[in-house]
């Protein structure tokens, strides 16, 4: 069985994603920074580490096939975090895996982070964190498949997406729960490396747009 390591798995699409891997007994570790705000799981049901993201948390991959980097600063840090989690955390994890010869990378990252200049908008660090990561990630090597969902809300997730970009704004949002589905969808699928896909709320089964 192959294991997979969660980076940011306290954090809210991380929790989603790590709570669904323990149930369906898939083996999984989760990597914190605070290992209380994993209270909920017991060591027995996934492998917990604790560490910085600002530091070393190379051992988090030794024995790992498979990476979800779903890690993020937070609307409420300056610049300065986002520049040492969005990207510079990011470009370790990928040097990491690397080393550790994994066969999977997901990069949970952001709408307008194929081209930041595109948007006018209050982030545009984060964009450009976000854009710089992956392609970083892109010219490493290493297996990976990327998600730029739309805004996040925290609405009951459908399971119904769109990898087709809205008009508007507002019809660019999407359940966080849509988001961990599609990108456990995607660690269960072989095919679909090298693919970078947009996310957002729509009519369209996960397993029919994803492909």
């Amino acid at each position: 069985m192959s294991k997979t390591l969660i980076i940011g798995a306290s954090g809210q699409i991380g929790q989603l994603i790590t709570k669904t891997l323990v149930e369906t007994e898939e083996d999984a570790r989760a990597l914190v920074r605070d290992k209380s705000k994993l209270d909920h799981l017991s060591d027995r049901d996934v492998d917990i580490v604790q560490a910085n993201l600002e530091g070393d948390f190379s051992q988090a991959f030794d024995d790992i096939d498979n990476v979800i980097f779903v890690a993020g600063s937070g609307g409420s840090t300056g610049a300065d975090k986002t520049l040492l989690i969005d990207l510079w955390a990011a470009k370790k994890a990928v040097d990491y895996a690397k080393d550790a010869d994994v066969k999977k990378f997901i990069m949970v990252s952001s709408i307008g982070a194929d081209d930041p200049e595109a948007l006018e908008s209050d982030i545009k660090p984060y964009l450009v964190a976000k854009h710089m990561a992956d392609q970083y990630l892109m010219a490493s090597g290493v297996p990976y498949t990327i998600v730029r969902p739309g805004p996040l809300t925290n609405t009951e997730g459908q399971g119904k997406i769109t990898i087709k970009r809205p008009n508007t704004r507002e019809e660019m949002a999407i359940p966080r729960a849509d988001v961990a589905k599609s990108v456990l969808f995607i660690l269960s699928k072989d095919n679909l490396n090298g693919k970078i896909f947009e996310l957002f709320n729509g009519t369209y089964d996960v397993d029919n747009v994803l492909v």
